[in-house]
Parts: C-alpha cells; sequence; structure tokens
C-alpha cells in the first residue's frame, strides 16, 4: 500500500500514475520531494534558532535590568 502511493501524483486535484511519467517527469518528481524535505528541515532550523534568540535576548534584558538596578542602589547610597 505504502509503495503503492508513493507512485501517485497528484496535481490540481488529479491522481497521476508514476509509471505513466517520462523519465524527465519522475526527476522532476524527485527533485520536488527532495525540496520538501530539504524546506521541511530548514523550517525545523529556524523553530531552533528562533528558540534560542529568544532565549539569550531574554538573558540580555535581564542581566541589563540587574545592572541598571544595581547602579540605582549605589546612586541611592553614595
Amino acid at each position: 500500500m505504502a509503495e503503492e502511493e508513493k507512485n501517485i501524483v497528484n496535481i490540481n486535484g488529479e491522481e497521476y500514475s508514476r509509471e505513466d511519467f517520462t523519465d524527465q517527469q519522475n526527476y522532476i518528481v524527485e527533485q520536488c520531494r527532495d525540496l520538501q524535505a530539504k524546506r521541511q528541515q530548514a523550517q525545523f532550523q529556524v523553530d531552533q534558532l528562533t528558540g534560542a534568540l529568544d532565549f539569550f535576548t531574554k538573558a540580555l534584558i535581564e542581566s541589563v535590568s540587574k545592572d541598571s538596578e544595581k547602579e540605582e542602589v549605589v546612586a541611592a547610597v553614595g
């Protein structure tokens, strides 16, 4: 069943059998599948980078806020 589904391509709502495709058409299908996989991997990496950037941005903001609080305390005491 899985092999049969892999050999069916849906284009604009119509199903086509890859067995009926030319070599060039099959090559294009493989290119599209590879690009879809790469796009998914790239999105996965973007999600990781976004999370890491958010973490470090918040850490910097907290660090700067703590430094400002320390300066205010020193100024009030001094």
